[in-house]
């Protein structure tokens, strides 16, 4: 029982740091149409620059200057690279394959950098542990659930409260009807890339920190995870990308921890286990968790 409810709370804040991820694709889905390849290579940059900082800013500085690059350089891409392309949603695949293209560059250039090193990004975790029974825990897991409930909580009344949340809204439901009642498409496109970019850095600390070794150049690839918790939930729905995320984290946590029993299934059987829950969710909602089937006038 202590060994698995070890593994729930690493599920959990894995998932945690999952939906940070998952809510940038979803948010520049719904602003764009895009889906985002790049945002691994967005969260290895932001990992990268609080690894190299931290040094001499220390850890809050590197990462506050971390997270503000990193959603610079997202919004930067959308406004020279994709916006051009037009805002018309049947560009958007068109988009996509651009985003392909920065994620060969970035993650090239960022593995030059980081070459065979593991990078400590100086977090004040460090290896320490907390104790809550029988069960001993990661402070950094710990961290992890914390910091990312109050983002996930901060970003979510984003969505509900302030303007642009509404004129997201707006955009994912109609582009054209929200271009007719004046909503700026190209600003909402770039907070909501610029957003996606921040979290994506943010998260990339936590999938860093103990007991992982530290950031190095397959670090991105991680976030790849997130992709599937996204698609679970519906491409479209915050909730759902929540959902689908902490549904990803305890199956992945629960495939490693129990994997001696799952050795039918395959040594790495954990890293393609997100993708097989995505698989066998599909088959029975083909919209996710939270996707909604949209009408068609005939």
């Amino acid at each position: 029982m202590t060994g698995f409810l070890g593994n729930v709370l690493d599920g959990l804040a894995l998932g945690a740091v999952y939906a940070l991820v998952a809510l940038g694709f979803v948010v520049i889905f719904k602003a764009s149409g895009v889906l985002n390849f790049a945002h691994g290579s967005l969260l290895l940059l932001g990992g990268y620059l609080t690894a190299v900082l931290h040094d001499d800013l220390g850890f809050p500085g590197a990462l506050a200057l971390a997270v503000a690059t990193t959603a610079a350089v997202a919004g930067a891409l959308d406004r020279f690279l994709l916006q051009p392309g037009g805002m018309d949603p049947r560009a958007a695949h068109v988009q996509t394959i651009v985003t392909i293209g920065v994620d060969i560059v970035l993650l090239t250039d960022l593995a030059r950098r980081i070459g065979g090193d593991l990078l400590s990004l100086g977090d004040p975790w460090g290896d320490s542990v907390t104790h809550l029974g029988p069960v001993t825990v990661a402070d950094s897991r710990l961290a992890a659930i914390a910091v990312s409930a109050a983002v996930i909580g901060a970003v979510f009344a984003l969505f509900r409260f302030t303007a642009w949340g509404l004129s997201l809204r707006a955009v994912a439901e109609d582009l054209e009807a929200a271009a007719l009642m004046g909503v700026r498409l190209s600003r909402v496109r770039a907070l909501a890339w610029c957003l996606a970019g921040a979290l994506a850095a943010l998260a990339a600390v936590f999938l860093a920190a103990f007991p992982a070794p530290g950031l190095e150049r397959g670090t991105g690839q991680i976030a790849l995870n997130a992709f599937p918790a996204a698609i679970l939930g519906g491409m479209a729905s915050p909730p759902g990308a929540l959902a689908g995320s902490l549904l990803i984290g305890l199956t992945e946590a629960l495939v490693v921890g129990y994997q001696s029993d799952l050795h039918v299934l395959g040594e790495g059987f954990g890293d393609v286990a997100p993708y097989a829950v995505m698989v066998l969710v599909l088959l029975v909602r083909p919209t996710g968790l939270f996707g909604a089937k949209g009408a068609a006038r005939v």
